[in-house]
């Protein structure tokens, strides 16, 4: 159940689940998400556990429809942990385009942990769970590039002038965390990833 899964969460770490969107357009009508979901994983430099999250423990959204009974929450199993997510191109400043917070999550990860054991699927100690794009209510609440821009009709703009619908070569990602209380704050520091070009098959590369 949820109080189960919660308990065996050790901890929590900043993740982007990097999507390679025009893979994904292709692929998810009608199969979902697939090869378009493997492009790449980054993950910040530390969990932060569970245990140190507990003054920040709040409730999940009000729902729509009732869940049914192996999802039901005994108490608040979500956390207030606000999140930002900085784009940068190459060599220019960042610019903060997306800020939001975990409580706007529908499922707690307990929640989605459960859900994913239900067919019996085993978990084991280290694996790694993602929570899904932690959107909020509110346009700068929008955590993706597809949401920010509306499937690519409305391009944003960088820092350096330029518009983005799509990250470009060289544009740096930055995702950060951090639960904050009056007396003190509980960071996740910084996830951050590159967008690197595609090698060129044909160039010789040297290697020391």
């Amino acid at each position: 159940d949820v109080s189960t899964a919660f308990r065996n969460i050790f901890g929590y770490v900043l993740l982007n689940d990097w999507s390679a969107r025009d893979i994904q357009a292709w692929e998810y009508q009608p199969l979902g998400p697939f090869q378009a979901k493997a492009t790449a994983t980054t993950i910040g430099p530390w969990i932060v556990t569970t245990d140190a999250l507990e003054p920040f423990r709040t409730s999940t959204p009000k729902r729509v429809y009732q869940l049914l009974e192996y999802l039901h929450e005994d108490g608040p199993m979500s956390f207030d942990i606000d999140f930002e997510v900085g784009i940068a191109a190459s060599g220019a400043d960042e610019k903060i385009v997306a800020r939001t917070n975990y409580k706007h999550m529908y499922y707690s990860s307990a929640q989605q942990l459960a859900h994913h054991t239900a067919c019996g699927c085993p978990m084991r100690v280290g694996d790694l769970l993602g929570s899904g794009t932690i959107s909020g209510p509110g346009e700068q609440a929008r955590a993706c590039l597809l949401e920010l821009t509306e499937n690519g009709q409305n391009p944003i703009k960088v820092s350096d002038g330029t518009k983005r619908t799509f990250l470009c070569d060289g544009d740096v990602v930055a995702l950060r965390g951090a639960a904050r209380e009056t007396r003190f704050t509980v960071g996740f520091g910084e996830c951050v990833g590159r967008v690197l070009p595609a090698q060129d098959e044909t160039t010789e590369t040297s290697r020391e």
